[in-house]
């Protein structure tokens, strides 16, 4: 019997039996509920009859194709065939079906949506050298003082031994504040108010003098708290608060005669740094000691030695470099000296240091990005370069170099833009490490009341 004759045989056979229908659709596999291995034949999903003859007759037929003189109408019908009963498959076995697709938690819609409202951000160009370069001249290389600060006026104040100059960055021009006499200089910190107005100089001789900027003229001149040079200054609101190389931190009330209000007693040698933290509600102190101590204004009580919440140990230099983060209000980065080179990062409410990376060199001092999460750290000895930091993967994403001296002063504009640094080298350093802020649109403004928002407007 010719291959093509078996065929027809076993399809009237199948036909006869029943295992087939004329609607095809009734032919495909049937679905279980059961939890089955996709790699072992399903017998449910399997046609022993079509398995049988593919095996032996169908093989047979194929090899014999060629020398069969089977008519062209009768090899239509058999493909019309095969194709009208889903005979045409070239798989024995059967396996259970795909497992289904997951489940999505998120439906795809919402998902692309998100993504799309929030495209990447392209990466930046960081300027690898400064954008200006000025003189300063004489400026004194002591890693426990503070000769430089950036008003809210954007106005740049330096210490040049016994004399205050004043940049204006938004004209350029640079004026002369105040020189000091030799008997009471050289000036040893600067600090501006918060009003970019008033400024505070502290001096070798242990006192301190406030400034009018804008009318030139000294106001007052604080006396009596410290025994030697007052090195770091910072204010809060109306309350200044000096760092001296006796140890001593002191806060002054400038609106009052008696103008120690509190004093605080961590340091056993020179206060270096003094940091206060946006709320105003904590105090950051660095010493020569190697000592950081943290002081709460819930434990001051006025005119005692009030006593610190931490007082951490972790560095092995002195500690100067102080910086409060922007967008974590207890989360304060210090660094350490030549023998230590570390900055850490510490959560001020429990104490603990949250993490520490070795720098290689000196740590000089600290800025946050108030745009993004970085931090910037200068540096002495080996590149005296200026370090871009990723928060908090602490990966370098820049170093900038251009100083010849350890990079002992920092700060930043008003905006966050411009990042201004003075050192040993005596050159005043301009750069564009963070970049430019984004601008946002403002928005819309709700419409204002008139004077008398209860009266019915006349049309």
């Amino acid at each position: 019997m010719a291959a093509s004759d078996r065929l027809s045989a076993l399809l009237v056979r199948r036909l006869s039996k029943g295992s087939l229908s004329s609607c095809p659709q009734l032919m495909q596999f049937r679905h279980t509920s059961e939890n089955l291995d996709r790699f072992i034949p399903n017998r449910s999903a399997m046609d022993f009859d079509y398995a049988h003859y593919m095996l032996t007759e169908g093989r047979k037929g194929k090899e014999n194709k060629k020398g069969s003189v089977s008519s062209l109408a009768k090899e239509a019908y058999l493909k019309l065939l095969t194709e009208s009963f889903n005979m045409n498959r070239t798989r024995i076995l059967a396996f259970k079906n795909k497992p289904p697709s997951p489940v999505e938690l998120i439906p795809h819609q919402f998902y692309s949506s998100v993504h799309q409202s929030k495209p990447s951000k392209p990466l930046r160009h960081i300027p690898q050298t400064s954008e200006k370069t000025l003189d300063a001249p004489d400026i004194i290389d002591d890693y426990c003082l503070n000769l430089m600060d950036w008003s809210s006026s954007n106005v740049l104040a330096l210490a040049l031994e016994n004399t205050v100059y004043l940049w204006d960055a938004s004209n350029g021009s640079a004026s002369e504040l105040v020189t000091v006499d030799d008997e009471v200089g050289p000036v040893t910190s600067v600090s501006w108010a918060a009003d970019g107005q008033h400024i505070a100089i502290g001096l070798n001789s242990s006192s301190v003098q406030l400034l009018d900027s804008t009318a030139n003229r000294l106001l007052r001149t604080l006396k009596g708290g410290h025994q030697s040079r007052v090195g770091s200054l910072d204010w809060k609101n109306h309350i200044l608060t000096t760092g001296g190389m006796d140890g001593k931190i002191i806060n002054n009330d400038v609106r009052v005669r008696s103008h120690i209000v509190a004093t605080f007693a961590g340091h056993h040698q020179e206060v270096c740094g003094l940091k206060w933290s946006a709320s105003g509600q904590q105090l950051a102190s660095g010493g020569n000691d190697n000592l950081l101590c943290i002081w709460d204004m819930s434990m001051a009580s006025m005119h005692s030695h009030s006593q610190w919440l931490h007082r951490l140990e972790d560095h092995s230099a002195a500690v100067r470099a102080l910086a409060w983060c922007p967008f974590q209000h207890n989360l304060l980065a210090s660094g350490g000296g030549g023998s230590d080179c570390c900055i850490k990062f510490w959560d001020t409410h429990s104490g603990a240091c949250l993490d520490s990376v070795d720098t290689g060199s000196q740590v000089c001092a600290l800025l946050w990005n108030k745009n993004e999460r970085e931090l910037l750290s200068s540096h002495g000895s080996m590149q005296n370069q200026l370090t871009l930091w990723k928060y908090p993967s602490l990966v370098r994403i820049a170093e900038l170099t251009g100083h010849t001296s350890r990079v002992l002063f920092m700060d930043q504009s008003p905006d966050g833009r411009t990042v201004a640094t003075a050192a040993g080298d005596e050159t005043l350093r301009f750069w564009n490490a963070f970049g430019s802020p984004e601008v946002k649109k403002d928005a819309p403004k709700a419409e204002q009341p008139g004077p008398f928002p209860h009266i019915r407007q006349i049309r």
